[in-house]
């Protein structure tokens, strides 16, 4: 066991509804300590700079940028990343939607969109075009599949609405 240097820094972390006992270097950030300590490759590493989106997770349900965030600065606080939304066998609805989209061409971005729209689908379920658009401005796409990830969130908002008397069920 290696000693501890005079930087690093007992932490706990609760991440996906578990909680992990952890010791960081003063300077690791909450994307490092996911996915180099925790296994967690939902959250990408894009810019580093908190402005492409590829790193966001929920702190307390708000999408946030994991690059720039310092570990030891959320402890004792909820974190949720891709990989706590849903698995494959019960997705999340933003999941389900994305897939059902095919919203993805290279998928790096998919995180942060992904993330980001789950936020603001838990704050407002009904979010009008233009608000879809401000949530997902920060989120940076090369491979062009905006119209694809719009649709997607479209997809969410459809099946987050609670069925109306005139709508058919699935039973």
């Amino acid at each position: 066991m290696a000693a501890l240097s005079s930087q690093d820094q007992p932490i706990a972390l609760t991440v996906n509804g578990s909680t992990h006992p952890l010791t960081v270097g003063g300077t690791a950030t909450l994307l490092q300590v996911l996915r180099n300590d925790l296994g967690l490759n939902g959250p990408k590493y894009g810019c580093g700079l908190g402005q492409c989106g590829a790193c966001t997770v929920h702190v307390d349900g708000v999408a946030a940028r994991a690059c720039v965030i310092p570990a030891a600065k959320v402890q004792g606080r909820a974190i949720t990343t891709l990989e706590g939304l849903g698995d494959r066998l019960r997705p999340h609805v933003v999941q389900n939607a994305f897939i059902q989209a095919q919203a993805a061409q290279c998928g790096y971005c998919l995180n942060g969109m992904i993330m980001t729209t789950a936020a603001l689908l838990a704050h407002n379920p009904q979010p009008s075009p233009q608000a879809v658009r401000d949530a997902l401005s920060g989120n940076l796409c090369r491979c062009g599949t905006h119209i694809e990830i719009l649709a997607a969130v479209e997809r969410a908002v459809a099946a987050l609405l609670p069925l109306s008397p005139t709508q058919p069920t699935n039973a």
